[in-house]
């Protein structure tokens, strides 16, 4: 199983980070050793003083597929959840400025955190509302139709160089208002509403 994860794929996140737009999908991987367990706390690792929370609406695939067009993309997975992806922001910027890649600060230990899977059949995947809150508060709120890439474009975009496999699962980008997290925060995510991810930091 891998974790492929889309960068910069709302224009007002690549802004607020001053990256450039992309005219193609971003793509970055993680280990599967980055899975966080449900219920379990998020501990913030000792290389890092500048941890940061990036919400996002992740997809899991459920058929094994290659070079995959994007109007057979939707038969290719049945459920999502609203996803976490912690980022070392102190170590990714020390790595982009040297011109390397950003595994270090995006594939560590427990830095991909999954919700409750919900059915896709049941939402409209083009317009979907999601939302992050920090100890209660909103921080990041977004919608899949914000999107510069779709997951359908996403999927097909990323099954030209990767074979997809039953499990695998995609991170589709993140909306603006990511920020950083300190020990003691608790952080939930809702889809149009409903809660289906809890994690504490410590």
């Amino acid at each position: 199983m891998k974790i492929i994860c889309i960068g910069r794929n709302y224009r007002k996140h690549a802004q607020e980070l001053g990256n450039k737009v992309p005219d193609e999908p971003v793509i970055f991987m993680k280990p599967d050793s980055a899975i966080l367990r449900q219920r379990d706390a998020f501990y913030i690792p000792d290389f890092s003083s500048d941890v940061h929370y990036e919400a996002e609406i992740v997809v899991k695939l459920n058929r094994l597929g290659k070079r995959i067009q994007s109007k057979f993309a939707h038969k290719y997975y049945a459920e999502f959840t609203v996803g976490i992806d912690f980022t070392a922001r102190d170590l990714q910027a020390k790595l982009k400025e040297k011109g390397l890649p950003w595994e270090k600060a995006k594939g560590f230990d427990s830095s991909a955190v999954c919700g409750k899977w919900l059915p896709v059949k049941d939402f409209d995947m083009a317009n979907l509302s999601f939302e992050l809150k920090k100890n209660g508060q909103v921080v990041q709120s977004g919608n899949t139709s914000a999107m510069l890439f779709s997951i359908d474009e996403i999927i097909d975009h990323t099954s030209q160089y990767f074979t997809l496999k039953i499990g695998d699962q995609i991170f589709t980008g993140t909306p603006e208002g990511v920020g950083p997290v300190q020990k003691g925060d608790l952080l939930e995510g809702f889809v149009e509403g409903t809660k289906v991810l809890e994690v504490k930091v410590k």
